[in-house]
């Protein structure tokens, strides 16, 4: 062992002084220590010796009921993990992806219902030790598996008021787990919050209109998960969106007219004619849900007779539905008299055949409809994708 500034200590060693006094002779003994400056008395520095390496798996021995949708995974620390596999009972290799840095590895894929499975892992520490684990367990057997389904399609482009819609083909008991389970991730960064409608219902919005130019990237990842009271996910759903042009539309029932707005600037007025009074427009905030050239309006849809006064079945060449109920805006060449000085529809939005083109042409589904002055309906929250008619407060108190 080496001391500050090389000196090498000698133990033990005494340097013996003779002193003549008065004809005396003395002899007096001093330490070697004193002799050195100030730096070579130090103690010699110590080094601690290298710890050894710390693996743990994050599947204990013997766990049973593992959700098979969660990765397994192995750490070290102290030390690198060297090796590491993930076997099933029947020798299916699970595949994994061991970290650059040697801090861990993962599972790369989801594990099978009822199945056996024994993860490996081995890893070396600072002092040249290795360290070996091993973890055999198995994962739930489902009382149930329920599926889930999105509003959007994988590569769509969406509106800035498009709402992200989970359905699940059942009731989910764990609505916290759920949600753990749907991930929303956006660029850049949007703030939003779920709302739960129904136990099978729940749907996400951003707090404000998405930005235009923002991507969406919606990972309904519930497979393997446990949605509560022995209900998992039978399968993932994925889709990747972009948020196109901001466009807004207000129709106007005192003015007759509808201004669209295209990124905030105002590019047409098209006259228009709503629900007359017996049938009025109901007010509010509307999300544009489809669109379809070549649609019969049919008012048995929601529940009126075609055969009664007030029934109908009609061919329209340019349709946008904007809610459950029956309110679109399409083309009705037979108003067009009427558009722009007169409501006569059964509550839908009527434009001309051009107009109607014109607009479909620059629209998208997730694009925001408001109609105002209208009449004394409003449209409810729960009629199509109508999610703007909530405030942010009412929204967020519907989250689990």
């Amino acid at each position: 062992m080496r001391s500050r500034g090389g000196y090498k200590p000698r133990l033990g060693v005494r340097l013996i002084s003779t002193v003549l006094v008065g004809g005396v002779l003395l002899t007096g003994c001093t330490s070697a220590a004193t002799e050195g400056p100030e730096d070579e008395r130090s103690s010699p520095a110590s080094t601690a010796p290298p710890k050894p390496v710390s693996l743990e798996l994050s599947v204990e021995e013997g766990a049973k009921d593992v959700e098979p949708g969660l990765p397994v995974t192995v750490s070290a620390t102290d030390g690198k993990v060297t090796e590491a596999s993930l076997i099933g009972k029947h020798g299916t290799v699970v595949e994994g992806q061991l970290a650059e840095d040697g801090s861990g590895w993962e599972s790369a894929e989801p594990l099978g219902y009822g199945k056996t499975y024994t993860l490996a892992a081995t890893a070396e520490g600072a002092n040249g030790k290795p360290e070996t684990k091993t973890s055999t367990f198995t994962t739930a057997t489902p009382a149930q598996q329920i599926s889930v389904w999105t509003n959007v399609d994988d590569g769509q482009q969406v509106g800035v008021g498009m709402p992200i819609i989970f359905t699940f083909s059942g009731p989910v008991p764990d609505r916290k787990a759920a949600e753990k389970a749907l991930r929303i991730e956006t660029d850049p960064e949007t703030e939003g919050a779920f709302h739960w409608f129904s136990d099978e219902s729940v749907t996400w919005r951003p707090k404000e209109y998405w930005q235009a130019g923002t991507t969406v990237t919606v990972d309904a990842a519930i497979y393997g998960r446990h949605l509560g009271d022995g209900v998992y996910g039978s399968e993932d759903n994925f889709a990747k969106l972009t948020v196109g042009d901001k466009v807004v539309t207000v129709a106007d029932g005192e003015t007759y007219q509808m201004t669209v707005f295209v990124n905030d600037k105002e590019v047409k007025k098209l006259p228009i004619s709503l629900g007359k009074p017996s049938t009025t427009t109901p007010n509010g905030t509307y999300t544009v849900m489809s669109e379809h050239n070549g649609y019969t309006m049919d008012s048995s849809t929601y529940g009126v007779p075609v055969e009664s006064g007030g029934g109908y079945r009609l061919w329209v060449e340019y349709a946008v539905r904007l809610s459950n109920s029956g309110i679109f805006y399409h083309s009705a060449p037979w108003s067009v008299a009427q558009q722009g000085n007169t409501h006569t529809s059964h509550g839908c939005i009527n434009l001309s055949p051009e107009n109607a083109a014109w607009l479909m042409e620059i629209s998208q589904p997730g694009d925001v409809v408001t109609v105002k002055n209208a009449g004394e309906q409003t449209l409810e929250p729960t009629d199509g994708w109508s999610v703007w008619q909530m405030s942010w407060e009412e929204w967020i108190a519907g989250d689990a």
